[in-house]
């Protein structure tokens, strides 16, 4: 009776550890990162010199809690959430160069410019006509200097980004090494090492999403971590976690190093992730300033110049309507008077447009106008393809977490019979264990 008894004891204890980590699944089929685990019952088998439990079972126990975890499924989504975060980057702060380019309607001011000066070509005399040209000379800087701004806050909201997701991964990684210690003391098969390889797995997908990693695991579990692949700078190693540092330049140059806990300095060159993107989106981000500058310092070269070749309306040499800040897109009109307005050529009477041919000229040669028009189109081709190339790899992660999840993930229909599985078999080891001790009273009675 004793050994039906012990029998009975060990099921219903198995049982109910199994009921115990299926509820755990059920309560967490909707948890972050949370991988389903699997407690399993094994039978115990007679040892050495217990030749009488030949033939007879000795029940049954949770020899330990497995996690359910594909590493390979992990590893392609860990790419694959690298490869999107570095185009929805990229693609986020070419919407933001769009905006830059286009709300200050750099374009139309200067086609207002230098429509104006066809209407004082008409009547030189004409001193609304002179007004409208100088106020729309006004409105051409105000554009030029707003879009530049506009390009540089971007720069400087692209570098608080930077630092911002820097810190990021270097919380991650510090995050990451306190796990690692962990599971260096966890006991194998347990719910607690189950849960740290949990956090393990979710810290690692999270630092994909900053910049690509190549990962490799020991007996422990412990993550080894490098930054890009196998030889770039190692980001986590056991408890150790390597700091990450940041610079940048107003060239939209970004650089990034990895302190090592030796003191040992190495270059990381990001491929994927956020970091890539925002590296990329700072030559962009450079770009479009510099080109909108050189735009500015062309169009206010080009105008003075052919102010400087005519009178004014008084006969004087015609001065320069802008004056070229630092940089170059800040332009500001340095003329006040619409009189001073150079139309006539030297030596013309007041009556006289003829310099106002040089505006014509220079807007030809100088081609500002289509010059904006192509740095938008331009911009918005690119990013419209990395919003096309962002839908494929939505998809190419979404089926990546789908397959990890096909494994990992909590199938509550599947746990519900596991429940009702398991609530039969404690229910019929108690019943065991009843009938053991009903048995054994019986008997203890007819003595």
């Amino acid at each position: 009776m004793t050994d039906l008894l012990s029998i009975g004891a060990s099921g219903a204890r198995a049982y109910q550890s199994a009921l115990a980590t299926t509820s755990d699944n059920i309560s967490n089929a909707a948890t972050t990162g949370y991988s389903r685990r699997v407690a399993t019952v094994r039978e115990i088998v007679a040892t050495g010199g217990n030749t009488s439990a030949i033939g007879a079972g000795l029940g049954a126990n949770v020899s330990g809690v497995t996690r359910t975890a594909d590493a390979f499924k992990a590893s392609e989504v860990r790419t694959s959430s690298a490869d999107l975060a570095r185009t929805l980057t990229g693609a986020s702060w070419l919407g933001r160069i769009d905006t830059g380019l286009t709300s200050n309607q750099l374009g139309s001011q200067l086609t207002a410019f230098f429509t104006s000066a066809k209407a004082v070509a008409a009547d030189p005399t004409a001193l609304p006509a002179r007004a409208t040209m100088l106020e729309n000379a006004r409105g051409v800087a105000a554009a030029f200097s707003a879009t530049g701004q506009a390009l540089d806050g971007a720069m400087t909201d692209l570098k608080a980004s930077a630092d911002t997701a820097v810190t990021q991964l270097n919380n991650l990684s510090a995050s990451l090494a306190k796990v690692n210690a962990g599971l260096a003391r966890a006991t194998d098969g347990t719910a607690g090492q189950a849960a740290l390889l949990d956090q393990r797995d979710q810290m690692l997908e999270q630092m994909s999403a900053l910049t690509d990693v190549t990962v490799n695991f020991d007996s422990y579990g412990r993550a080894t971590v490098h930054a890009g692949n196998a030889t770039g700078p190692l980001l986590v190693e056991g408890a150790q976690a390597g700091i990450v540092a940041q610079s940048s330049n107003d060239e939209g140059s970004f650089a990034f190093t990895v302190k090592q806990a030796t003191g040992a300095v190495q270059a990381m060159a990001p491929n994927g992730g956020a970091l890539a993107g925002i590296a990329e989106s700072g030559s962009r981000i450079a770009a479009a300033r510099d080109a909108i500058g050189q735009m500015a310092q062309d169009f206010a070269d080009g105008v003075n110049a052919v102010q400087a070749a005519g009178n004014d309306l008084q006969g004087n040499a015609g001065q320069p309507i802008f004056t070229v800040g630092d940089p170059a897109y800040q332009l500001s009109v340095a003329l006040d008077d619409p009189r001073g307005i150079a139309a006539a050529a030297t030596g013309g009477g007041t009556r006289d447009n003829s310099n106002l041919a040089g505006l014509d000229a220079l807007r030809t040669s100088g081609n500002f106008e289509q010059g904006v028009t192509d740095l938008t189109a331009a911009n918005g081709a690119a990013l419209a393809g990395r919003n096309s190339i962002a839908d494929a790899q939505t998809s190419i992660r979404d089926a990546a977490v789908s397959a990890r999840d096909s494994v990992s993930g909590v199938n509550i229909d599947e746990e519900a019979v596991d429940l009702m599985r398991f609530q039969q078999a404690y229910q019929a080891s108690t019943r065991v264990i009843q009938v053991a001790r009903e048995t054994l009273q019986s008997i203890l009675d007819i003595r």
